[in-house]
């Protein structure tokens, strides 16, 4: 019987959607394990066979803990918010909700098709009401929390507010805004109630606030840094500048050193967690304040040397610095104001990356040095960031390159405080050394002492004092987008109000356009009813004159990590419509014992995600901390880019054999169209895109191609292509679709093709003619169980024969090694395993149950189809996914006999396969007795026999 995979996999696919196979249970006596992958965005392009490697990956690990008696939950949903939903809204009009069902659609389709064990019964998809309800009401929480420093953790804002009206805030010790103003309890309680809200929103855990962020003209909304690629959009291309703006900020800052040291609970790679760290940045030093002369302004600078203020010799603030404009002199006004808007129209991410330009302008105005009194320059530079630190930074340039070149470029002073660095322009390499100032208390002291005795004398002058920084900043939580969470937030005289949860989800409503309104308002401005009644709770239309009662509500929607935050513990209860996640779910499930995915959320998904979760545990909302116990990044499946190369000025192509005497450039083209003999396809090329309509190809052989020619046959008569290995990207025109895959050697050819490809963590290219050596082994497989008559199903049901022993050691061997492989989620050495098993039963002409019955299992994570069809042939009813792990038994593997190699004067000549049992007498008397050695010692006495039990025989002599 052939094996025909496309019926098989389509049998089963069928077969476990109707028995929700995969359906975990919140009620199970068996542990649980509860595994998942990154959520997916629903693009439209489908997905590449790069993007199942994870999915598969788990895919295994939870369909192994099946078999080993786990109550396994495997869930699957979308992250359907996001922007490019939203931009083919607008170049289309179609409601984003329509093409996001299609894409969700399609995604069902191919992940169904490769077969995985998802419980479906538990999908989520971020834009669903019913899931961004809670999405709504957790952000509500964060507005109803502040964070006490003193007890390390969030705590309800009604706490807070009984504080302030018992004593005030004179002793309260929370993550806050910077300028705060102290009151006692009298104060507070005589504060109007529009003072006190102005003044909590100073304490809250999400909180409305000036901020330079990412701004993009052309998409209209605001950008994280990871949405830019070289200062323009990653999606369009287009151009990104600075600018504040009032936006909805998230104060994750104040979890920065609970999420530094509880990386070392969960079992993350070091890398990953090093990702983390240094995302995080803790810094120990002191702020420093230095006074503005002849002003009524100060600078506040975080250093981590305060012992090197001696070394001082100009001051560098961020262009965006709020006091730029303050103290800048009416000299310098227009420059300065030149070198702002300039740098506007560079991304932090290329501030922070170019160490090459040097650039700033002189403000004008000096600050005080805190001891000598002597006046410091003051000038701005795009390499300090406004929202790291305080954003200026006190210059010391015989200390730090960056600090000395730019003294260097702008022929600032330099003095040299330490006595073993030279600062000469050949030697000076920004090194730390032992600071030697003119100071009393600095001299010759070491640096930890130095360090603190220096904060010292900054409190005594009260212009400083000791203090841990971070790098993590507040994270920006406002889009101005239509696709994503509505803020569940009105606005009563400019100060937000929350609408309370039984009047949740605050739904979207429609707009008749998806860009922003002609007054720059975001998209949501343009909805007819957009407005609060808080007399019925409900979304009105603006209110009429005189009308009461009736606000506007927030216009910004929220950005993507808000659904992607908390979305492992809704799979827990998707169904509950009174909680997020029910207590008795979120404690019987935990939290995430294995997470598969991409590198690329090594730090802001990871982090909020984190931050979120940490959150809920201190308002008791979750029992645990942390998310997820072992994390892995799978590796990137890279395509096979294939290159035409056009001469520069023409509309003509060079075979690639000829460039080298061309100037030409490279262009991507469609893998589709290009052989395995790296030949392209000249007329589909031609159709392909409609300026090469017209274009001339140059042939290997020289021979020129166009729409009236042909080319004529003869050896090197073709147009070859170059290739190239590169990421697998629709942009690069080298994607492969797993469908064509799937239809033309299976899903269960294409798991384990792209488990055994290497490493599941390392980066690995994609070659579809490597399919057929995997298919060919599920053919080999299939046969196995198929030696009846004509090819028909057949295995022994009879007791092991004396024969079967190799047999039993071939399948135990393999249940050692594919059980061990896969704890260490080494897939790529099973699919050898398997290979090498299937071959060795297949010479051993095996037909046992006793073999082929544990097999089907062992090989059912990795080829789940097969193993169900062979399964059922063996005669059971239900599931193989159901079915018990196989047990490794050492005894099968105990060797009984040794192949002794035998050599004469220590040279082999032969081996003997003796019993292990065998006394060194026996072994002796049956060599001896062997006709070979009769023939090499040709009638010759040995001199001595050299036995080693279980290794060698030497005869001497």
């Amino acid at each position: 019987m052939s094996y025909h995979f496309n019926e098989i996999e389509t049998k089963w696919q069928e077969y476990w959607a109707k028995n929700q196979t995969f359906k975990a249970s919140n009620n199970s006596s068996k542990e649980k394990f509860y595994v998942l992958d990154m959520f997916p965005y629903p693009s439209g392009a489908g997905l590449h066979v790069g993007h199942p490697l994870g999915y598969i990956a788990s895919d295994i690990y939870a369909r192994y803990k099946r078999h080993q008696g786990f109550n396994v939950l495997h869930p699957q949903g979308y992250d359907s918010f996001g922007l490019p939903a939203e931009q083919y809204a607008i170049q289309t009009g179609q409601h984003p909700a329509l093409t996001t069902e299609e894409n969700i659609k399609r995604y069902r389709e191919q992940l169904d098709q490769i077969g995985f064990s998802f419980d479906w019964s538990r999908e989520v998809r971020t834009s669903d009401s019913n899931y961004y309800k809670w999405t709504q009401w957790i952000f509500i929480e964060l507005f109803e929390s502040w964070y006490d420093i003193t007890a390390d953790k969030a705590r309800p804002i009604s706490e807070l507010i009984n504080i302030f009206s018992a004593e005030g805030n004179t002793r309260v010790k929370a993550a806050c805004d910077d300028d705060i103003v102290a009151f006692l309890a009298e104060e507070w309680n005589s504060f109007s109630s529009e003072e006190q809200q102005k003044i909590l929103l100073q304490y809250r855990l999400t909180y409305l606030a000036e901020t330079e962020v990412n701004w993009c003209p052309q998409l209209g909304t605001v950008l994280a840094n990871d949405e830019i690629v070289n200062g323009v959009s990653e999606r369009g291309g287009y151009p990104v500048v600075r600018k504040k703006m009032t936006q909805w900020s998230m104060r994750i800052s104040a979890y920065a050193e609970r999420l530094r040291a509880d990386l070392d609970k969960i079992d993350w790679s070091e890398s990953l967690k090093e990702s983390q760290r240094n995302w995080i940045g803790k810094s120990v030093g002191a702020m420093v304040e230095f006074k503005i002369q002849d002003s009524k302004f100060k600078i506040g600078v975080f250093t981590t040397r305060p012992d090197t203020i001696f070394g001082v010799t100009f001051m560098t603030l961020a262009p965006e610095h709020e006091l730029v404009a303050k103290i800048t002199t009416s000299e310098q006004k227009e420059a300065v104001e030149a070198y702002v808007k300039a740098s506007a129209k560079r991304s932090e991410r290329e501030r922070m990356a170019d160490v090459k330009t040097i650039s700033g302008v002189f403000t004008g105005a000096y600050a005080q040095h805190p001891f000598t009194k002597e006046p410091v320059p003051i000038w701005i530079g795009d390499y300090v960031l406004a929202g790291y630190g305080t954003g200026a930074v006190m210059a010391v340039p015989c200390g730090d390159q960056r600090d000395y070149d730019f003294a260097k470029n702008f022929n600032i002073p330099i003095k040299n405080i330490f006595k073993d660095i030279d600062i000469s322009e050949e030697a000076f390499s920004g090194k730390e050394g032992t600071v030697i100032t003119d100071s009393d208390f600095l001299t010759g002291l070491p640096y930890k002492e130095a360090l603190q005795k220096a904060i010292e004398e900054l409190e005594k002058i009260d212009q400083g004092k000791g203090k841990t920084n971070y790098r993590l900043r507040d994270a920006v939580f406002s889009r101005q987008r239509y696709w994503g969470e509505p803020f569940p937030v009105y606005y009563v005289n400019g100060l937000p109000q929350m609408i309370a949860e039984a009047h949740l989800p605050l739904r979207l409503p429609e707009v008749e356009k998806y860009l922003p309104t002609e007054e720059g308002e975001p998209p949501l401005g343009r909805a007819e009813k957009w407005f609060w009644n808080t007399e019925t709770n409900e979304v009105v239309s603006p209110p009429a004159a005189g009308e009461k009662n009736v606000y506007p509500l927030e216009l910004n929607t929220m950005p993507g990590w808000a659904g992607s935050s908390w979305y492992w513990f809704r799979y827990m209860d998707a169904d509950n419509d009174q909680r997020f996640v029910s207590e008795e779910a979120q404690k019987y499930w935990e939290n995430v014992d294995l997470y598969i995915g991409g590198s690329e959320h090594a730090t802001g998904h990871l982090l909020y995600s984190r931050f979120w979760t940490k959150f809920l545990y201190d308002r008791k909302m979750v029992s645990v901390e942390e998310p997820f116990k072992k994390l892995i990044n799978q590796g990137m499946i890279l395509g096979q880019s294939a290159f035409v190369y056009r001469v520069e000025g023409e509309n003509k192509f060079v075979s690639k054999k000829l460039i080298d005497d061309k100037s030409v450039q490279p262009i991507h083209v469609d893998v589709a169209l290009v052989n395995t003999s790296d030949e392209l396809d000249i007329g589909g090329f031609k159709k392909w895109r409609p300026e090469y309509q017209d274009a001339k190809f140059i042939l290997e052989n020289g021979e020129v191609y166009n729409a009236n020619s042909s080319p004529s046959g003869r050896p090197g008569g073709a147009f070859e292509v170059s290739r190239e290995v590169e990421k697998m990207s629709k942009s690069k025109y080298n994607v492969v679709n797993p469908d064509e895959i799937c239809k033309q050697y299976g899903a269960d050819t294409l798991r384990m093709y792209e488990m055994f490809l290497g490493p599941l963590e390392q980066a690995k290219p994609w070659n579809t003619a490597g399919m057929s050596g995997v298919h060919s082994f599920l053919k080999k497989l299939w046969k196995l169980y198929h030696n009846g008559p004509d090819g028909s199903f057949y295995v022994n049901n009879s007791p092991p024969s004396e024969g079967s022993g190799e047999a039993l050691k071939t399948l135990h061997k393999t249940i050692k090694k594919v059980t061990e492989d896969i704890e260490a989620f080494s897939f790529n050495t099973s699919v050898s395993t398997f290979m090498i098993c299937v071959n060795e039963l297949t010479a051993q002409k095996c037909d046992s149950r006793e073999i082929l019955e544990p097999l089907a299992v062992l090989i059912a994570p990795y080829a789940p189809h097969i193993a169900e069809e062979l399964w059922e042939k063996l005669g059971h009813s239900g599931s193989v996914s159901n079915a018990a792990y196989p047990v490794y038994e050492e005894k099968y593997l105990v060797e009984s006999v040794k192949l002794y190699p035998v050599s004469f004067n220590g040279k082999m000549r032969f081996t003997m396969e003796l019993p292990l049992d065998m006394s060194k007498e026996e072994i002796e008397k049956t060599v001896m007795a062997d006709e070979r050695t009769q023939k090499q010692l040709e009638g010759r006495v040995p001199k001595k026999v050299i036995i080693v039990p279980g290794k060698i025989v030497n005869i001497v002599g």
